[in-house]
C-alpha cells in the first residue's frame, strides 16, 4: 500500500492556493474595485488557514488568521484594495510560503511587521462603514437576532480529513452559540464504525454576521453534506428585553426535512454533472518520467522487431509488427499528451516578476501573455523557465525607457512587455517583446571591441553584431545594479536554450523595440528523426530541422568550385560534408544526398552518402566525457542494437554560417 505523507500533501494543495492568491493579487491591483477577486483571495486565506490547522502548522494557521482578519475588511467594504495594500499581500503571501517550505528560517518578527502594516493600512475607516444592510427579507419592525443551522456530514467526512469539531469552533468565533448534538443515528458500540461519522448538530447562532460568514466556515467541508441557515428573528422589544427565541421556535420556521435519500440524491446530481466534464488526478512528476522512459524501451524494442519482420517472409509476423508498431505509437502520442502543460502555467509565474520590477525600476509596465493554451513538455517548460526570466529582467530595465524618455519619443507613459507561444511546424516559438527603444548597434559594437572581440572596422551585419550579447562577460551597463551590469544573463540564455536543442532569433527596430524568440521542440524524450549513413556511420537528423533533401549532382560539384555553396532555387546555401566533419574513411557514395536543415532564416546542406528514412527516436543523453562534442545533442538506439549520434542542428548551422563569414573575410582581404 502506498503511504502518501499528509503534510506533504498539504504543501503541494497550499502551493497551488498561493500561486492562485498571487495571481488574483496582481488582477485585484488593476481591478481594485472587483468583488469577485476580493471574495477569491479571502476564500484562499480561508482555506490556507484551515488546512495549516489541520495538519499542525499552527505559525501558517496563525499568520493567515491576521491576514485574512485584515482582508476580510476589504471583503465587507471597509477598506480599499489599492496598489500599497496589494503590495503588502503579496509580501504576506510570500511569507506564508516560506512558513511552509522553510519555517525555521523564518523571523516572527518579519510577520508581526507585515500584519501590522496590512492592518494599518485598512485602519482609520469606521467600522462598518461599508457593511450592506443584512437580510433584507427581514421586516421593518423584525430584526434579526442570530441564526439556526443544521449540519449533518456526509458518512465519510473523517476519512477525507474534515474536523467537524474545528469547525463548531469556528462558528463560536463568529458569536456565542448553543450546539445540540444529534445522537439518535450512533449505532451501538460494538457494531459501530470509528471512521464514520454518525453525528448531526443544530447549532443556534447568536450574532448579526451575514449568512456568507457561516457559508464560508462550510466552503471546503460542502460536498455531500446537508447545511440549513435559517434567521433567527424577534420583535424589537424581545430584543430590548434580550430575550432569546427557544429551539422550537427556531424549527418551527424551518421547512420540512426531506428524507435523507431524496436530499442525498439532490445534491449527487449536479456532481454527476460535473464529473461529465472531466476530472484530474495528482501524479507524481518522477511517475511520469518513468512512463515516458518505459515506452522509450517500448519504442526501441519495436523498432527491432521490425526490423526482424522485415527480413522474415512469415506474414504473421510481420502483421504482429505492424500491429505493435500501431500500438507503440499511440501509446507514445498519448503519453506525451499527458506529459504536455499548457504554457499558461509558465507565463503566469512571470506576472509578480513584472509587478515588482515596474515597482523597483518607477517604470509603469503592461504585461500581456497570448498563447497559454499552447502545450510543451514539462520538462521543456521547467528548464524554459530561468532563460524566460533574464529576457523579461532585461526587456525591463534595458528595453523599457523611463517615462521621461517615453513622453520625449511621443509613447504612451506605460511600456509594454509581451510573452507569446505559439506551434509551428514540430516546434513552440516563444517570444519575448518590448516596446523599448531597440537594441544600441553602435555601443555593442564599442564594447565588443573595448573587450577585444571583435576588430576595429571589421564588416558585420547588425544581427552578427547583435550576437555578443550572447558571449559569456558580455554586457553593455553602464554601472553593476542587482539586476544587469555582469554579463551573464544572456549567456545563460544560450547556453539553457542550445542545451534544449533550441535556437535564439533576435530582432530589433531602433525606437520601436526588440524581440527575442526562442525556437525549441515540443519534447525532449523521444522526437521524429531523420536516419542518414555517413561512411559505415549512421546518424539521426531532427526531423522538425528538415527542409527538404535533394542530390548532390556532378555539376553542382563543378559550379561550387570548392567554396562549398550549393543553388538551391536561386539562393545560394552553404553545405557542409559530413564525412570531413565525422573524418569518414573510405571513398563517398557516387551520388550523395543532401540535407537541407534551418534555424530561423538561416540555411545549411548537409553533405551524407545515404538517406535511410524516418526514424522515431528515443533521445539518449550523452555522458559527460562527451560533453566538448558539441556537434551531438544526444544518442538513440536504432532496431539492430546499435547506437546512432543524434546532430546539434545548432551547432551545424553555426559551422556553415561560419564558413560564409569566412568566405566573406577571404574576399574582402
Amino acid at each position: 500500500m502506498l503511504d502518501i505523507d499528509p503534510t506533504e500533501t498539504f504543501r503541494q494543495e497550499a502551493t497551488e492556493l498561493l500561486e492562485t492568491l498571487e495571481t488574483t493579487l496582481l488582477d485585484l491591483g488593476q481591478r481594485p474595485e472587483d468583488a469577485e477577486l476580493i471574495d477569491a483571495a479571502f476564500r484562499a486565506l480561508h482555506t490556507i488557514k484551515g488546512s495549516g490547522a489541520m495538519f499542525g502548522f499552527d505559525r501558517v494557521a496563525a499568520f493567515t488568521h491576521d491576514f485574512e482578519t485584515a482582508f476580510d475588511l476589504i471583503r465587507k467594504g471597509e477598506a480599499a484594495a489599492d496598489r500599497d495594500i496589494v503590495a503588502v499581500s503579496l509580501s504576506a503571501k510570500d511569507y506564508i510560503r516560506t512558513l511552509i517550505e522553510a519555517p525555521e528560517s523564518t523571523d516572527d518578527v518579519i510577520g508581526e511587521a507585515i500584519v501590522g502594516e496590512l492592518h494599518r493600512l485598512v485602519g482609520g475607516i469606521a467600522p462598518g462603514a461599508g457593511r450592506a444592510v443584512m437580510d433584507e427579507v427581514v421586516s421593518a419592525d423584525a430584526a434579526p437576532a442570530g441564526w439556526a443551522v443544521e449540519i449533518a456530514f456526509p458518512r465519510d467526512a473523517l476519512q477525507n480529513g474534515t474536523n467537524p469539531l474545528g469547525l463548531l469552533d469556528e462558528l463560536r468565533d463568529l458569536g456565542p452559540c448553543e450546539v445540540v448534538a444529534h445522537l439518535d443515528e450512533v449505532p451501538d458500540l460494538d457494531v459501530i464504525d470509528p471512521k464514520q461519522c454518525f453525528i448531526r448538530w443544530s447549532v443556534k447562532l447568536l450574532s448579526n454576521c451575514p449568512r456568507q460568514a457561516i457559508e464560508d466556515v462550510f466552503m471546503f467541508a460542502s460536498e455531500g453534506m446537508t447545511l440549513t441557515i435559517e434567521p433567527i428573528v424577534a420583535d424589537r422589544e424581545t430584543l430590548s428585553a434580550k430575550s432569546e427565541p427557544s429551539l422550537e421556535t427556531v424549527h418551527a420556521r424551518e421547512p420540512a426535512a426531506k428524507p435523507a435519500g431524496e436530499a442525498a440524491s439532490e445534491r449527487a446530481e449536479p456532481h454527476r454533472r460535473a464529473d461529465d466534464k472531466g476530472s484530474t488526478v495528482r501524479v507524481q512528476a518522477e511517475r511520469l518520467d518513468e512512463l515516458m522512459d518505459r515506452v522509450g524501451e517500448l519504442v526501441i524494442a519495436q523498432a527491432r522487431l521490425s526490423q526482424l519482420a522485415h527480413g522474415s517472409d512469415d506474414l504473421a509476423i510481420k502483421a504482429i509488427a505492424e500491429e505493435v508498431e500501431r500500438l507503440a505509437s499511440g501509446l507514445r502520442d498519448t503519453t506525451m499528451g499527458v506529459r504536455m502543460v499548457p504554457m499558461g502555467t509558465l507565463f503566469s509565474r512571470f506576472r509578480r516578476l513584472v509587478h515588482d520590477l515596474s515597482r523597483d525600476l518607477a517604470k509603469p509596465v503592461e504585461f500581456v501573455t497570448i498563447g497559454e493554451d499552447t502545450e510543451m513538455d514539462k520538462t521543456m517548460i521547467e528548464r524554459l523557465a530561468d532563460p524566460l526570466v533574464h529576457l523579461i529582467r532585461n526587456a525591463i530595465d534595458h528595453g523599457i525607457e523611463s517615462a521621461e524618455r517615453r513622453a520625449d519619443a511621443d509613447k504612451p507613459a506605460t511600456g509594454r512587455i509581451e510573452l507569446s507561444a505559439r506551434y509551428v511546424g514540430a516546434q513552440v516559438l516563444v517570444s519575448v517583446q518590448d516596446d523599448g527603444g531597440g537594441l544600441d548597434t553602435a555601443r555593442i559594437r564599442a564594447k565588443a571591441e573595448e573587450n577585444g572581440l571583435l576588430q576595429p572596422g571589421a564588416a558585420l551585419s547588425d544581427h552578427d553584431i547583435h550576437q555578443y550579447l550572447f558571449h559569456p562577460g558580455f554586457s553593455t551597463a553602464k554601472t553593476i545594479s542587482a539586476l544587469s551590469g555582469r554579463g551573464v544573463g544572456m549567456d545563460v540564455v544560450k547556453r539553457t536554450i542550445e542545451a534544449m536543442r533550441g535556437s535564439i532569433d533576435l530582432t530589433t527596430v531602433p525606437g520601436q523595440g526588440s524581440t527575442v524568440t526562442l525556437r525549441l521542440p515540443l519534447t525532449l524524450a523521444i522526437i521524429d528523426g531523420l536516419l542518414i549513413r555517413v561512411g559505415e556511420g549512421r546518424y539521426i537528423i531532427p526531423l522538425s530541422a528538415v527542409e527538404e533533401c535533394i542530390e548532390l549532382t556532378a555539376a553542382d560539384e563543378n559550379r561550387s568550385r570548392g567554396r562549398s555553396f550549393l543553388s538551391v532555387r536561386g539562393d545560394l546555401v552553404p553545405f557542409l560534408r559530413l564525412r570531413e566533419q565525422f573524418g569518414a574513411e573510405g571513398d563517398p557514395d557516387p551520388h550523395q544526398k543532401v540535407i537541407i536543415i534551418s534555424t530561423g532564416d538561416t540555411r545549411v546542406g548537409l553533405v551524407a552518402d545515404q538517406i535511410i528514412g524516418s526514424h522515431q527516436t528515443v533521445i539518449k543523453s550523452l555522458s559527460k566525457l562527451h560533453a566538448d562534442v558539441t556537434m551531438f545533442s544526444g544518442a538513440t538506439i536504432l532496431g539492430d542494437g546499435t547506437a546512432a549520434l543524434i546532430l546539434d542542428v545548432a551547432q551545424l548551422v553555426g559551422l556553415g554560417q561560419n564558413r560564409v563569414d569566412m568566405d566573406k573575410t577571404m574576399e574582402a582581404a
